[in-house]
């Protein structure tokens, strides 16, 4: 989920606190040998071994007594992980108001830190040891996550359409029952315990409330390049929900989009080239998973469109073309090609309007959901379409605040604050701010999933490429590059580690075993530098002498042997994950 809050935008009274909400503040005091969890609003407390990570409720008497402990103010107990030598408690040590979404003030994850329970170290082998230690750095890794938000009485993780629907009793359950476990961060370590971006504007003489919110899907959860695809299960890498609410007068209405990575086994691995080869898995289950994925979600959203906003030709070619090929055995679920960088070449955003034309009628019959200020749901939205490129970032940013910008104006006529015939378009401020709310969501969801900036950000806010975007988006492909093939690997252990897809064990033989060449990449690129640095500075001399001459014949013929030698292993000498495999 990602957030961003206008200057102007109103402050909303939090609800009262009903069942099920959380302690806002806690007193985490630390002792020699434990950690106590003290509720400052009335809630429980809880202590943890820092021998074995154990746990034990306390009566407030207990949790309040002793003394020679170092007493701070935390925002939120994350969950608890277990490894070789104990137990790692994930604690909120910083948070900030992001926003507000149904009366409830959103919060954004400034800090965390893990809690050590680890005693038992000093027992384990020199090898397990060695294998905490990563571990250890892997938490490091997890507690810098951006892009994480939350709330203390509000369940995030359903969009209104569903949360208005839900049954009586399960409203009056605790948080953590209430919500869809696909859009749960740290569901995995909740279970030894157990993106808001809003602008203001004013229409009519009424205020008007848009807020954008994003639920990433951690079913497939994963960096850009060591999560491609789909798993055999259906699940796909990038799978956001964006949720488009709007309120205005005592009307609330929801407009859902999805995006989600091609749902073939297919992989991209980094290969230090700029751009690597993507290559479909074979598999005799292609078929299934591709069912598996649209009866996901045909389940939850009901009818669904796909836009492929692929290249027709090239490597994506071959990849578009077989997710069409599989389409075709789902004559129920309409596939719409259009080849964005074709169509939109030149950074012609306004060509999007074909795409449109195309496909209005369905995305009409879909429609959105609409509720008035007693609760009482007036439409309902009765489908949704599902977007892609091949990084379901840029190319899907842009294509999804197209036809957002669409359904804004379907649903400001309908609510009141606008005539029938007119556009938020037509206003330059009003489009500016929509334009900005959808540039920085896109940019969120870029730095989770890609860790830049999202590119082709001017074609949203502008509608066409300009010189300081170029430059912007010639720095975040730089930064992409350096991310992708020499940082992701150990990032998607991190997150396997925190999502459960790796459990650690005793019981295993060490994943961290030296693979490839990744530890020689930077004595390779010592040499390819120095050689190129000798070569030049002997063919300046090479009028002084013949020997200069052959020097940099034997320097030049170096150095080229040894980038033919990186290139050749290109993919052994990148950043790898070792934790798990890729589907």
């Amino acid at each position: 989920m990602a957030t961003a809050d206008a200057d102007d935008a109103p402050l909303l009274a939090d609800e009262p606190l009903r069942p099920g909400s959380c302690s806002r503040e806690l007193e985490l005091r630390e002792f020699r040998d434990r950690y106590v969890f003290r509720s400052l609003d009335g809630g429980g407390a809880f202590a943890v071994a820092r021998a074995d990570g154990s746990l034990r409720t306390l009566s407030p008497e207990e949790a309040a007594s002793g003394t020679n402990c170092k007493v701070s103010r935390i925002y939120g107990v994350g969950g608890m992980i277990r490894m070789l030598a104990g137990s790692y408690v994930l604690v909120i040590t910083s948070c900030k108001g992001a926003g507000s979404y149904q009366a409830s003030t959103v919060y954004h994850v400034n800090s965390m830190k893990f809690l050590c329970c680890n005693d038992a170290i000093k027992h384990l082998t020199s090898e397990e040891k060695r294998d905490e230690a990563y571990f250890m750095s892997l938490l490091r890794i997890a507690e810098t996550t951006c892009g994480l938000y939350y709330s203390y009485d509000r369940d995030l993780t359903l969009n209104l359409q569903r949360a208005s629907k839900l049954a009586t009793g399960r409203v009056h359950k605790p948080l953590w029952k209430q919500a869809d476990p696909r859009f749960v961060w740290n569901r995995n370590l909740l279970e030894e315990l157990i993106e808001t971006k809003t602008e203001k504007f004013t229409l009519k003489d009424g205020p008007v409330r848009i807020t954008l919110f994003s639920r990433r899907c951690n079913r497939r959860l994963g960096t850009r390049m060591w999560r491609r695809g789909a798993n055999l299960e259906g699940a796909t890498a990038n799978f956001v929900e964006t949720e488009q609410l709007v309120k205005y007068e005592g009307l609330t209405s929801s407009f859902i989009q999805v995006r989600g990575s091609i749902p073939l086994l297919w992989e991209q691995i980094v290969d230090l080239s700029y751009k690597p080869r993507p290559s479909i898995i074979e598999h005799e289950e292609m078929t299934k998973v591709v069912q598996r994925h649209f009866h996901d979600l045909l389940q939850r959203y009901g009818d669904t469109m796909v836009v492929d906003l692929t290249d027709k030709e090239g490597d994506e070619g071959n990849l578009s073309n077989a997710f069409a090929a599989e389409m075709q055995k789902f004559p129920d679920i309409r596939y719409v090609h259009f080849d964005f960088h074709h169509i939109c070449g030149g950074g012609n955003f306004d060509n999007l309007q074909g795409l449109y034309d195309e496909i209005e009628e369905a995305i009409l019959k879909q429609g959105y959901f609409l509720m008035n200020s007693k609760g009482e749901i007036l439409l309902e939205q009765n489908g949704v379409v599902r977007s892609n490129c091949i990084d379901c970032l840029d190319r899907t940013n842009v294509t999804q605040s197209f036809l957002a910008r669409k359904s804004l104006d379907s649903q400001l006529q309908r609510m009141g604050a606008l005539p029938s015939a007119e556009s938020i378009s037509q206003s330059n401020s009003i489009n500016d701010k929509f334009k900005k709310l959808w540039v920085q969501h896109g940019d969120e969801l870029s730095l989770e999933y890609a860790g830049s900036y999202a590119l082709k950000g001017d074609l949203v806010r502008y509608g066409r490429q300009t010189l300081p975007g170029l430059i912007k988006d010639g720095m975040s492909a730089l930064s992409r590059y350096y991310l992708n093939n020499f940082h992701d690997g150990v990032r998607q252990d991190a997150l396997d580690l925190i999502s459960g897809y790796y459990t650690v064990s005793k019981s295993s033989s060490s994943p961290f075993q030296i693979i490839g060449f990744e530890p020689y990449l930077p004595v390779a690129s010592a040499i390819i530098v120095g050689g190129i640095t000798v070569t030049t500075f002997t063919l300046s001399q090479v009028g002084r002498s013949a020997q200069h001459l052959i020097s940099s014949i034997i320097f030049a013929g170096l150095t080229a042997g040894m980038v033919a030698l990186v290139k050749a292993n290109g993919k052994q000498l990148c950043s790898r994950p070792r934790l798990c495999g890729l589907i």
